[in-house]
């Protein structure tokens, strides 16, 4: 496989698992309006905590799925205990988050050292696909088409279900959804709580191609940050647009200009905050 090839195949793989990441943060920050810092912090939490799972001997997907269940209890306590009372006050909310995600750096540091730790490719999902007369590598397909799938699924959920226009209802007018019996507030809280468990769920599903790491939230965080503000807060379809070109250009940037990778990197969201300062896909505030 030539090099072009390969990034190629890893810029598509990097963009699927950016967008299970970025989808939660999108949905947070463009919904509920809350600048999530933390959400890096869930992300390699739920790494760690799927590596103590595995150690355990459980299986890779059911390690998977324990940490995005592990990650949103601890990111629905964080949203009823701490962020609610400081609705409307984004400088706070940003000042809690950063604090709280620090903590968690410690904590994992703590507990499982400093050493990189590489998961281990589920064994069905080894080995290589032909496509197109060409092999790719099993397991970074089937992360593309989880992402894909997800996305799917979030988009039928918000736009096709009652759920979702009860949710919609609730970022648009909470006052008046309150009035007419809308749970705003469980809403909010079931979103934060999906938001944490896609990126614990993500954490585990990208250990095997990133390891983990303590500094792995750092590193995940501002590619996310930088996605929903190319896409637009709060659209799905933004999010998924845009963890496919932050994809390609991380990864080629960090191939092709190891010096100016950053740069390469965050160009295009000056530009889009420039001409377009509600993302590709953005709506108005309502």
């Amino acid at each position: 496989m030539n090099l072009w090839l390969l990034l190629t195949v890893n810029s598509i793989t990097l963009g699927g698992l950016l967008f299970l990441l970025s989808a939660g943060f999108s949905l947070i920050f463009g919904l509920m309006r809350i600048p999530n810092l933390t959400h890096g912090s869930f992300f390699m939490l739920g790494a760690y905590f799927g590596v103590s799972l595995l150690r355990g001997g459980a299986n890779f997907w059911v390690a998977a799925a324990l940490s995005g269940v592990a990650m949103a209890a601890l990111g629905g306590a964080i949203e009823r205990l701490l962020l609610r009372r400081l609705a409307g006050q984004e400088l706070a909310q940003v000042l809690v988050t950063l604090g709280l995600s620090f903590m968690v750096a410690d904590v994992c540091l703590m507990i499982w050292t400093g050493d990189p730790i590489q998961l281990d490719t589920p064994a069905a999902a080894r080995g290589a696909m032909a496509l197109w007369a060409l092999r790719f590598p099993t397991y970074r397909l089937l992360i593309v088409v989880i992402a894909v799938a997800v996305a799917l699924l979030l988009w039928l959920m918000l736009d096709r279900t009652r759920l979702g226009a009860m949710v919609r209802a609730g970022v648009d007018d909470p006052e008046m959804a309150r009035c007419v019996g809308i749970p705003v507030s469980r809403l909010f809280t079931m979103i934060f709580c999906l938001g944490a468990a896609l990126a614990g769920i993500a954490g585990v599903i990208g250990g095997p191609i990133l390891s983990v790491y303590p500094g792995l939230d750092a590193e995940m965080l501002p590619l996310a940050l930088v996605i929903v503000i190319l896409g637009g807060t709060g659209s799905l379809f933004g999010a998924l647009v845009g963890s496919f070109i932050i994809g390609f250009l991380y990864n080629f940037g960090q191939a092709k200009f190891p010096a100016l990778a950053y740069v390469i990197l965050f160009i295009p969201m000056v530009i889009v905050l420039v001409l377009r300062p509600r993302g590709l896909f953005g709506r108005h505030a309502p």
